[in-house]
């Protein structure tokens, strides 16, 4: 038993990096009540340790903080996990169907068939009556509804499309729109807003919801534990996803740090959201469970053209699509985002804004300098997902104080990466992800996988590796991506700790390990700093510890 002054635990035997510059590397580090409170040379630690205390040789070769994923869905990647069917991105529409029919087979007459993520490209090919009647055959006559790789879009069959209510006459939502032919008949394709319909359907019509929804929580915290995460912010929150974290951390079976970004408009799922929900922060919030900011999404994704961009997409079918000179659209006027942002402000909330466009990426700048000149240095604005920035705009982010919410994980060729440079003007993949820029402007950088929108794994490890390399190491996709753009090892393994912790309001909680700070550590396998950087994608993880309590251990 220990004594009151005697720590409960101690850690030794194997290097400890800390993130601290004061201290970067240490011996061993002693923890009570799950805090912190001794790291350094063996002998200090040890100097407040007893009889009662727990010591820790790890079987790994280095200890770290516990990883901070800075955008995460939560709620829809452990459904999809736990409850859905699992689609590769690498599929086409027959290897898809196929499936859809193998899973169809054994649902209930009535039951939804829901699952994903489908490639950007799938959508275009299966852009007909014929792509609708395809996915009807595939059904059985079951509701389906497949999600596409930026969480944005849907396919949808004609019983899916029945269950919700839409038929050709249904106009499209504000946000969003119904896909058609040249007829105006309905293909079954969903855009933007328009996929918040289906998941409503899809919500209304399955039984023990609630009972879901805390197991996908659990699903979706476990799998991230086991890669080394800690802390996390859920990136658009809806009121049933606060209420499943708060009731897992009030049960104290919550074993991560959750920022939530309230929704600003309705996403993914239905529900209350914008001022309404914001108001409910303060109640919905616990020990582990933070409601301190709101989302808004201001465009879309660039593989559908839904993103807006200062110079025009590529001219694919002789402007037929689009007209001449398409640049796409901003889902908010300035004076909508300026409200919006006040209006958060006004309550002490923070924003993470979604702008994928280098359009949006301004349009979220100009407005950022509008609050500002309001009210000064004290909010905090998060740019999520700056692939292009113009050039103009890169010490903008530093000048304002804006964080880079380096999301998601995919500066490296990949099959997203073909689709969006099919698509923008040419010239643009050459600075896509501007890492290095925005570094050397003096941005913080904050990693995040914005699982599952873009990745069926979160994997930290493959996005620390490829910020320096710019390489995938699957063979399939050679070479680099805009290799000019690479950091260092340091600044990358800053970006998935100590960054994102600071930017998420965790900087006094977690992301470093020094006294008074949490005791979330991870034990890996491999010396990072030791081993060349295009085998950091394969470490594992040993022990995850959050609060000094294990949370992962592998088998």
């Amino acid at each position: 038993m220990t004594t009151a002054a005697e720590a409960d635990l101690v850690v030794r035997g194997v290097p400890i990096h800390t993130m601290d510059p004061d201290r970067p590397l240490a011996e061993a580090m002693a923890v009570r009540d799950g805090r912190i409170v001794a790291v350094g040379a063996e002998a200090e630690v040890l100097a407040v340790c007893g009889p009662g205390t727990r010591s820790v040789v790890p079987d790994a070769a280095m200890v770290l903080p516990g990883l901070v994923d800075g955008h995460t869905h939560l709620g829809f990647a452990g459904r999809q996990v736990a409850w859905e069917l699992s689609v590769s991105p690498m599929s086409g529409p027959e290897e898809i169907l196929a499936e859809v029919r193998e899973r169809a087979g054994r649902l209930g007459p009535d039951e939804w068939l829901v699952g994903g993520i489908l490639g950007g490209a799938v959508l275009a090919e299966v852009d007909s009556p014929a792509g609708l009647a395809a996915l009807d055959g595939a059904g059985l006559g079951r509701p389906v509804m497949l999600r596409d790789n930026s969480m944005h879009n849907r396919w949808v069959n004609s019983r899916a499309l029945e269950l919700m209510g839409i038929t050709a006459s249904s106009p499209d939502p504000a946000d969003g729109r119904y896909g058609r032919d040249a007829r105006g008949e309905l293909v079954g394709l969903l855009y933007e807003g328009a996929s918040t319909r289906a998941e409503a359907a899809v919500r209304e019509h399955t039984p023990d919801i609630r009972a879901r929804d805390l197991h996908s929580v659990r699903t979706a915290v476990s799998i991230l534990n086991s890669l080394g995460v800690t802390a996390t912010m859920d990136a658009a929150t809806m009121g049933v996803w606060m209420d499943a974290f708060t009731e897992l951390d009030n049960a104290g079976e919550l074993s991560m740090w959750i920022v939530a970004c309230m929704a600003a408009r309705e996403f993914v799922d239905p529900g209350v959201a914008g001022p309404e929900l914001f108001a409910t922060a303060a109640r919905r919030r616990s020990a582990h469970v933070r409601p301190d900011f709101v989302k808004a999404v201001l465009d879309g994704v660039p593989m559908t053209r839904t993103a807006l961009f200062l110079e025009p997409y590529r001219s694919v079918d002789g402007g037929a699509a689009h007209g001449c000179c398409f640049y796409g659209n901003s889902f908010y006027t300035d004076e909508e985002l300026l409200e919006l942002l006040e209006h958060a402000v006004g309550l002490g909330l923070h924003a993470k804004l979604h702008a994928t466009g280098d359009g949006t990426v301004r349009q979220v700048l100009d407005a950022v300098a509008r609050v500002r000149a309001r009210h000064g240095a004290g909010p905090v604005f998060h740019l999520a997902h700056p692939e292009f920035v113009h050039p103009d705009d890169v010490a903008r982010f530093a000048e304002l104080g804006v964080v880079a919410d380096a999301s998601p994980a995919l500066w490296f060729p990949h099959l997203m990466n073909t689709i969006i440079e099919a698509q923008v003007n040419e010239g643009y993949l050459a600075r896509i992800w501007p890492l290095r820029e925005l570094h050397e402007a003096g941005v913080p950088l904050a990693a995040g996988s914005d699982w599952p929108a873009a990745t069926v794994r979160p994997d930290p490890w493959l996005s620390i590796e490829s910020m320096v390399t710019r390489r995938n190491p699957d063979p399939a996709f050679p070479g680099t991506l805009a290799p000019d753009q690479a950091v260092d090892l340091p600044t990358a393994l800053r970006a998935h700790t100590v960054n994102p912790a600071r930017a998420m309001g965790l900087g006094d909680q977690t992301g470093q390990l020094r006294p008074g700070l949490a005791a979330d550590f991870i034990t890996i396998d491999q010396p990072l700093l030791d081993i060349p950087v295009d085998q950091i994608h394969r470490t594992q993880v040993r022990q995850t510890w959050f609060g000094g309590t294990l949370a992962y251990e592998a088998p």
